[in-house]
């Protein structure tokens, strides 16, 4: 048995990027900051950003497109994926990208672009406003059309 899982919490670092691939499946593509703090031996506080490339598919792409900005703070879960790819001048690149299946906005209303109302459709009084999970998950058994 194995496990492949990561859970973030951070502030987009740009509003998504989407594209629809030719069967039509979207995919949505942005970055994440997390900002650890500490003090080092002088005492003095330090903070250390990280960038994590965000991947999302299909009705998960589509909300991202939707209700993520730039700035926004956002609770992503997903699995850690590694692939490589050539560049225009030959040379083979590699990347590491979070693909997420579960995304839910955090803060307050106040911070939504559209503040009347959570992309859940929850009118409550809550603090974190969830965006629904995607109509696919690791078990599902249709074929996916990934050009990797």
């Amino acid at each position: 048995m194995s496990i492949n899982k990561a859970i973030l919490v951070g502030n987009v670092g740009k509003d998504p990027e989407v594209r629809y691939l030719e069967g039509g499946a979207s995919v949505a593509s942005f970055s994440l900051a997390t900002t650890e703090v500490y003090k080092n031996k002088n005492g003095e506080k330090v903070s250390q950003t990280e960038w994590h490339n965000i991947v999302a598919w299909r009705h998960l792409a589509d909300l991202a497109e939707k209700y993520i900005t730039k700035g926004r703070q956002l609770y992503i879960e997903g699995k850690i994926t590694n692939r490589s790819w050539e560049d225009k001048e030959g040379n083979k690149r590699y990347t590491s990208e979070i693909v997420a299946n579960t995304i839910q906005l955090l803060g307050r209303k106040s911070d939504e672009p559209n503040s009347g109302q959570s992309p859940a459709g929850n009118s409550g009084s809550t603090d974190t406003a969830k965006v629904e999970k995607p109509e696919f998950s690791e078990e599902s058994t249709e074929e996916d059309d990934l050009p990797f």
